[in-house]
């Protein structure tokens, strides 16, 4: 490896230790109706966050709950001894991607085939501290 891809990667890594985020790769649901939900959080504090999800009827809410939950204790995990409330945590992102798709054929009429796509959803939720930026 060359020194310019070395160091590269390294400061990689060191935005990496302190950056908070947790991924949900191909989750069975459309991006389309994860977004809905995923809009409704961005930019919230955590535990808003997490109330809206638990009374949002929406089906997506449920996974991207458990994600933000998880995203919550990769920060602990990298902040032993720091209590969670003081860190006033934010959704500084969330965005969802397509992932790939089943592709599917229904019959129709006169011997034709209709295709059916079920597609497939990548989740990212990043967290971020209002204490760093203020």
């Amino acid at each position: 490896m060359g020194k310019r891809k070395r160091t590269y990667a390294e400061k990689l890594k060191e935005k990496r230790k302190n950056t908070y985020y947790a991924t949900l790769r191909r989750y069975r649901m459309s991006p389309r109706k994860m977004r809905l939900v995923a809009d409704l959080i961005r930019g919230m504090d955590v535990q808003q966050a997490l109330d809206t999800l638990q009374f949002t009827k929406k089906a997506a809410a449920e996974p991207i709950r458990k994600l933000l939950l998880s995203a919550m204790n990769n920060w602990e995990q990298k902040n032993e001894g720091e209590r969670i409330e003081d860190a006033n945590l934010y959704v500084k992102e969330i965005y969802v991607d397509g992932a790939g798709m089943l592709k599917r054929i229904r019959p129709r009429a006169q011997g034709r085939a209709f295709p059916i796509r079920r597609r497939f959803s990548h989740v990212t939720i990043i967290l971020d501290s209002k204490n760093i930026e203020e």
